[in-house]
């Protein structure tokens, strides 16, 4: 371009009046040049590459539309329309409406520029000489931009230079269709795919007659109320469509689409995954782990859940479902959308208790460390530990008590007491180090949570508990979890094999967990699955959490805001979600139960009953086959009727401490001096304690009065300092203990509670 190297004339005061505007004329054009020449034009193509949307596309892992965040607040672009994907009604109506000449000039339309000249000698109004290619010069160079005065002699003459050369380089297609995706309509919206989809809540191919009419109206008045808009289309629509003549319809028309907002800052499947990876502006396009087909179905198989749970006073629930080999999320559901109250409180990440879904661990911890094997006998009976904080007692579920089981019974069925004494084994110190190492971030050491802690009263998140899960799933093999593609997981082993193994099979034994659930329930899967379900206190939160040869999934149902649920269990909350989940992922495909690891063996065992007499007794459990690491297998498991509960404290009377002549009768349980604290989320009724004495004839009297008659009673406590007494007659004090109970006064309206199940 020969322009480009012009230098720019110096005008001296000597010249004449004329020779002086021509002067300043030409150096006008010469500076225009130049400055357009500093700021030339890219090629189509590198506009078109250098286009950014405002809103990221989230993108699963076959390249499906999940989700379209809004990560540019400044304005609002759509994405790039090709000119072919642009309705023909619109594109003739930008054409008439902007340029009539624009297929026959190249870049400034003379005709145009004289009309406008003659206009402005007699001060009249005109439709202005600015073609499309000109008005695209001044949106691609900044310097060239409309300013609040109105463009200068210099900016208009560059903008003609730049029109010219953009119509040498450039096809008259790609030029129009430039425009189109760069030019400001109105506000924020720019480009024609954010028009049309927020005004017309639709694609730019499907506009129709009126609504291209509407489009070209605003370019020249974008900030005009609805009538002068509307009047402006109606010209236009009569110009495409002669036999149009009711402009009071489109009046109504534009009114209603200037008040529309369709495109909304977010929306699709995932709108808790688009804010989690957090897109920077500008980001197009990312690409995720997920499968668009499983994210649906599974939003769409949670929502229907909570409507079978409808008047139970829940309506949030969360979803996620991981590759076992790779960590890859494969369906990420955060709430129940506009079920909830709370939508966008991502349940996935949020902490909540998980209640018995933390048992497994446990006992895998106990076991690889060779203090139980999945046959080892615990006894299920009221227990009390005095703790630095009071009293603990642990209840079940259903607050019965099974006796001796195995292990396997204990965690399969769920039983509270039992994973209570295994805990007293392992430690909360230790297991909450294992927990801590299966990556679950527990905010308090072991001694703060204590021995609660076996019952799920630290908080979690679903998303680091589901690939707890999955280190079980892969045998004790722990790697973090991905929403991109990533070359491979970096694992590490975090738990003995063996050990993961043991429990996964508990896990899928419908005979372990029959005591609790039976032998039919909503668990059973067609093909091997690993379940454990958990509800904590109050049933705020209920869990259904487990894992296939491939998959592992986790569901939580409850309330955003934390409020308790009203009858909703472990296998009525989440785990039909959970079944269904997996009957989805195994329709085609089989799931087969995991290969043994090196140490395992296989032996047949069977249980005596409680007191072998000689008799017919039942034994405690059937025979079967079971499995223990190498070196702790043993076929026969009995109770030694000369053992003595480590788990019970018996009491020693303060009264006549000294004498050697004691009361042959006396209170075994509570004991003296013992703090008991009352738990305000457990409705009083279910915080009952136990009087236990040895004796005969006896009557309980607290603080003085008659209470209950026998070797044994339970006691609702109240706050407050106690003498629990046993006597036989109105006078002789056969034994006496002192407590005080610490806590919660009494709820107004008591309701079952759903601890750790």
């Amino acid at each position: 371009m020969g322009f480009c190297r012009a230098s720019v004339p110096i005008c001296t005061d000597h010249a004449n009046l004329f020779w002086a505007s021509l002067c300043a004329i030409v150096g006008s054009f010469l500076i225009a040049a130049n400055a357009y020449c500093a700021g030339a034009t890219g090629t189509f193509d590198q506009i078109r590459s250098g286009y950014k949307p405002s809103d990221t596309l989230v993108l699963d892992r076959h390249g499906e539309l999940l989700h379209r965040l809004r990560t540019d607040t400044m304005v609002r672009r759509g994405e790039w329309v090709a000119l072919a994907d642009i309705s023909p009604a619109l594109r003739t109506a930008m054409i008439w409406s902007e340029d009539k000449r624009f297929y026959e000039h190249s870049g400034v339309d003379w005709q145009a520029v004289s009309a406008a000249a003659w206009a402005n000698v007699w001060n009249t109004k005109t439709r202005g000489a600015s073609t499309i290619t000109m008005q695209l010069a001044g949106l691609l160079d900044p310097s060239l931009r409309h300013r609040a005065g109105g463009r200068s002699v210099v900016q208009k003459l560059g903008q003609g230079l730049s029109s010219q050369w953009l119509e040498r380089n450039w096809r008259k297609d790609q030029i129009l269709e430039a425009y189109l995706n760069l030019v400001p309509f109105k506000g924020e919206l720019v480009g024609i795919d954010a028009l049309s989809r927020t005004l017309f809540g639709k694609a730019a191919h499907g506009l129709d007659a009126r609504e291209a009419a509407v489009a070209s109206a605003l370019l020249r008045a974008p900030n005009a109320g609805a009538d002068q808009v509307a009047r402006r289309a109606c010209t236009v629509l009569k110009t495409m469509r002669p036999s149009e003549t009711n402009c009071d319809a489109t009046i109504l028309f534009t009114t209603t689409a200037l008040q529309r907002r369709d495109f909304l800052p977010s929306e699709g499947l995932a709108p808790h995954v688009a804010r989690q990876l957090a897109p920077k502006p500008g980001t197009a396009v990312v690409r995720t782990t997920l499968m668009a087909p499983l994210q649906r179905f599974a939003q769409a198989t949670l929502r229907q859940h909570l409507h079978e749970l409808a008047g139970r006073h829940v309506q949030d629930a969360a979803m996620l479902v991981l590759d076992n080999a790779s960590g890859a999320v494969l369906a990420w559901i955060g709430s129940s959308g506009n079920l909830s109250n709370a939508a966008e409180v991502d349940g996935v990440t949020a902490l909540r208790q998980p209640g018995s879904t933390l048992k497994p661990f446990l006992y895998a911890q106990a076991i690889a460390e060779r203090r139980l094997t999945a046959a080892s006998l615990i006894e299920d009976s009221g227990a009390q530990i005095l703790t630095a904080g009071g009293l603990y007692i642990p209840q079940n579920y259903d607050h019965q008590f099974k006796g001796w089981v195995s292990a396997r019974t204990a965690l399969g069925a769920s039983l509270n007491v039992p994973a209570v004494r295994t805990l007293a084994m392992v430690s909360p110190d230790a297991f909450h180090k294992q927990l801590v190492r299966l990556g679950l971030p527990l905010r308090e050491n072991g001694d703060y949570y204590g021995y609660s802690l076996a019952l799920g009263s630290a908080e979690v998140s679903l998303l680091h508990l589901v690939n707890a899960y999955r280190t079980l799933a892969n045998g004790g093999r722990h790697s973090p979890t991905t929403l991109i593609a990533n070359s491979g997981p970096q694992r590490r082993v975090v738990l003995d094999p063996r050990a993961a193994f043991v429990v996964g099979d508990i896990l899928s034994d419908p005979n372990a967990r029959a005591r609790t659930f039976g032998t039919d329930s909503v668990l059973t899967t067609r093909v091997w699955t690993a379940v454990k379900t958990g509800t904590s206190k109050d049933m705020r939160d209920n869990w259904a959490v487990g894992w296939s040869q491939h998959y592992t999934v986790g569901v939580w149902v409850g309330n955003a805001d934390g409020a308790p649920m009203w009858d909703v269990s472990g296998t009525t909350g989440a785990a039909p979600i959970w079944a269904a989940m997996m009957a989805y992922l195994h329709k085609s495909q089989p799931s087969r139960s995991p290969r043994p690891p090196i140490g395992m063996v296989h032996k047949p065992v069977r249980f005596e009953p409680a007191q072998p007499t000689g008799g017919t007794e039942a034994p405690l459990e059937a025979a079967r086959l079971e499995w223990f690491l190498s070196g702790t297998e043993q076929t026969n498991f009995a109770i030694n009727s000369g053992a003595v509960n480590v788990y019970s404290t018996r009491a020693r009377s303060q009264i006549d401490s000294n004498n050697s002549a004691r009361p042959v009768a006396r209170i075994t349980t509570p004991t003296n001096g013992t703090i008991i604290a009352l738990d305000p989320d457990i409705p009083p009724a279910n915080q009952r304690v136990r009087l236990a004495a040895v004796g005969s004839e006896l009557r309980w009297l607290i603080d003085g009065k008659p209470f209950a008659y026998g070797p044994s009673a339970q006691w609702l406590p109240w706050p407050g300092k106690h003498v629990i007494q046993i006597t036989r007659s109105d006078t002789e004090i056969l034994d006496e203990v002192r407590l005080e109970v610490r806590g919660a006064t009494t709820r107004p309206k008591p309701r079952s509670t759903a601890s750790a199940r």
